[in-house]
């Protein structure tokens, strides 16, 4: 963390040496683990302002601020799937970003606005603007790549892979059509319910399991996490066939 005093613009973060009590505070405030329900939601836009605000380093507080609100965002299970990015949205409207960042810089307006030092207007006013953010860019995505078509195409590639209609490519069973769209909707399954789901045998199940991962068709911690849903670069043109016309990978 940075030792001396760092200003940037009109901004004076505190000082130095108050460091360790304010990333203390921020631990305690912002933890999921200290959280429950729509809290934690509320948390990963406030923390983004405070964090910001602490400027707990000399250099690259953005980036790092940044790379926290997506890890938190992970964390309390709002997994974007690598389709959608917070970060894009702020970088396409950064004038307006940074002037909701500085009004939740202000400081208390009066009895009813918060009991701590800084403004709760302020920093009310930027999570709604950051949660405005994400839902316009949760909907270019949706809209962009046709979200609600995706389990069609993911049922008509299995097709073709079950019917060896793809060259170069092994044929698949015709079940793991079932075990890809499942997953899709849910975003993870345990490997356990691969059986239930396609109705196989536990070993023709496993084996079709393992033809999965080795395909990066669907991706796991260990071989015995839960397979969650995985888009390698040879399925996009059959999985988005708008962005990436088939053959263009």
């Amino acid at each position: 963390m940075r030792e001396r005093l760092e200003t940037t613009g009109n901004h004076i973060p505190p000082r130095a040496g108050t460091l360790p009590l304010f990333m203390d505070r921020f631990e305690k405030a912002y933890s999921p683990m200290h959280l429950a329900g729509h809290r934690k939601l509320i948390a990963v836009a406030a923390s983004h302002h405070r964090l910001a605000w602490i400027h707990p380093f000399l250099d690259g507080n953005g980036r790092v601020t940044r790379l926290f609100s997506y890890a938190l965002t992970r964390k309390i299970k709002l997994e974007s799937m690598g389709l959608w990015t917070i970060s894009r949205g702020h970088a396409r409207c950064s004038d307006e970003y940074r002037q909701y960042l500085a009004a939740a810089d202000a400081g208390r307006k009066g009895d009813f606005d918060g009991r701590g030092n800084l403004t709760v207007e302020g920093l009310t006013r930027f999570c709604m603007f950051y949660f405005e953010v994400a839902i316009d860019q949760i909907s270019f995505m949706r809209e962009l790549l046709e979200l609600e078509k995706l389990r069609e195409r993911i049922l008509g590639y299995a097709n073709l892979r079950s019917e060896n209609l793809i060259p170069g490519e092994d044929p698949l069973r015709h079940e793991a059509r079932y075990v890809l769209a499942e997953i899709m909707m849910r975003g993870e399954i345990a490997r356990g319910e691969v059986m239930r789901i396609s109705g196989l045998a536990e070993r023709t199940a496993r084996d079709l399991t393992r033809q999965l991962e080795k395909e990066e068709l669907v991706k796991s911690g260990s071989h015995r996490s839960p397979l969650r849903f995985n888009i390698p670069a040879k399925v996009l043109g059959y999985y988005f066939p708008s962005l990436y016309p088939e053959g263009s990978v």
